[in-house]
């Protein structure tokens, strides 16, 4: 139920396409390395709202944790939340098309997606909208963000045992992205 809900609350979010108010984007992009603004820029505004609402609870749940930061800099932390989902860009789809990918992966596997991700046309951009941890991850790495920065936006919807970041982060990023 509570998936439901996020994603109820994600899709009335995404209806409007107004950017982030000027102090949230300033916040975000000083926590962002110059190869990381790009990726950032390239993001939707609802997008863009979402996560810096997602780093906003990061960053008051980091300030309250008594969890260690396992050698990883706060900015690489909220970094890494700003950008989980940077790799949705690709897919190009807006809200409504979202709703539908959403709906046709909710019968579908990542198998499925793989194959179709070296076609073209509609299921090519459906498997990128579903592949886009690791597109994201991808592109992230290739502009030399922080190896943790990449391994988030890769694991993201991953199960907390297939993470290969601290758990103790990784449990407040998804924490705060469920939220």
């Amino acid at each position: 139920m509570a998936d439901v809900l996020h994603l109820a609350k994600r899709f009335f979010g995404a209806l409007s396409q107004r950017p982030p108010e000027a102090e949230d984007e300033r916040w975000a992009l000083d926590q962002l390395i110059e190869a990381e603004v790009g990726v950032w820029s390239q993001m939707s505004n609802p997008d863009r709202r979402h996560a810096i609402e997602v780093a906003r609870l990061v960053d008051t749940a980091l300030a309250t944790s008594t969890s260690t930061s396992a050698g990883v800099e706060r900015r690489t932390v909220l970094a890494a939340a700003l950008l989980h989902d940077s790799g949705k860009v690709l897919s190009d789809f807006g809200t409504y098309a979202r709703v539908g990918a959403t709906l046709v992966w909710a019968t579908l596997d990542d198998d499925v997606a793989r194959r179709w991700s070296s076609g073209s046309g509609l299921r090519r951009r459906l498997a990128d909208y579903r592949l886009h941890p690791e597109l994201g991850a991808d592109r992230l790495a290739a502009g030399n963000s922080d190896a943790f920065v990449v391994a988030w936006a890769r694991e993201h919807h991953l199960a907390p045992s297939s993470w290969t970041t601290d758990a103790a982060l990784g449990s407040i990023l998804k924490r705060c992205d469920d939220d």
